[in-house]
């Protein structure tokens, strides 16, 4: 799988969404002609503070694309703790995702009060630490509107899960007209991410009555696993998604899977 295919279905998604507007390239080109230069300073700067930028923003990206649209709605807290980033799904998401565009956000307001919508710059900011992982750049089209609604409820169902089947994750897709080898392009994405162990324990400790251990992992892979993953571990720990190449955009992810190093598990 190329990297530069995973970068196209990143474009795809990047376009997608409910509640926009048409779409352009240079939609700020008058308001806030800089837009784009702004907001990659400051991830850039935050990316120098720590790695996990990277892979925070990207799965921070994902997680509002697909509950309403790529409409910011993720970022919107509620103090009643019932907005979408308060779901279970949600939890897990790291805090240097958000706030790296709270952070370009500020960044952009100071020269253009008002004008962008964190949309936008979480859209933008998608695309540049893909750059900064040594991935190919590309043009985002711009002119989303923040989303009003922001319900925890609205997420069950509406995000991948580590049991889900393959078929589980075809219909899953296909809501978004994403077909089988889009949603394999994008899982390609994890070469950046990690996961924490209470999401792949399973596989280690209680496959099936007849193997503990998932019988496709390698079994060296499956003892670092273990090693790294004892039972019982603090859920806070996580662990590489990529074992070889984790802070590279490329194609190793992969490689990794085809040697039954893969902690995602199609079924």
């Amino acid at each position: 799988m190329e990297r530069g295919y995973i970068v196209l279905l990143m474009v795809l998604i990047i376009a997608t969404g409910r509640g926009e507007g048409q779409l352009v390239e240079n939609f700020y080109s008058s308001s806030c002609p800089n837009v784009e230069e702004i907001v990659s300073q400051a991830v850039s700067t935050k990316f120098s503070q720590t790695f996990t930028t990277i892979p925070a923003t990207l799965r921070l990206f994902f997680h509002d694309c697909f509950v309403t649209g790529c409409d910011a709605s993720t970022m919107v807290s509620s103090p009643n703790g019932d907005a979408e980033k308060d779901a279970p799904d949600n939890l897990s998401l790291a805090g240097d995702g958000f706030d790296t565009v709270v952070k370009a956000k500020q960044a952009v307001d100071a020269v253009c009060p008002k004008v962008v919508s964190c949309a936008d710059i979480l859209a933008l900011a998608a695309r540049d630490v893909v750059v900064l992982a040594g991935g190919p750049s590309f043009n985002v089209e711009l002119g989303r509107r923040d989303g009003m609604v922001s319900k925890a409820s609205l997420v069950k169902g509406n995000l991948p899960e580590p049991e889900f089947t393959l078929s589980q994750l075809n219909a899953m897709f296909a809501k978004h007209n994403l077909s089988q080898i889009d949603m394999i392009a994008l899982s390609g994405a994890h070469t950046l991410g990690f996961s924490h162990c209470n999401r792949f324990a399973k596989r280690l400790y209680s496959f099936s009555s007849s193997s503990p251990v998932d019988p496709s992992l390698n079994a060296d892979y499956a003892q670092q696993l273990m090693s790294a993953c004892p039972k019982d571990v603090d859920p806070s720990i996580a662990i590489d998604m990529d074992p070889e190449t984790p802070r590279t955009f490329d194609n190793v992810y992969y490689q990794n899977l085809v040697s039954g190093k893969g902690i995602v598990h199609f079924r």
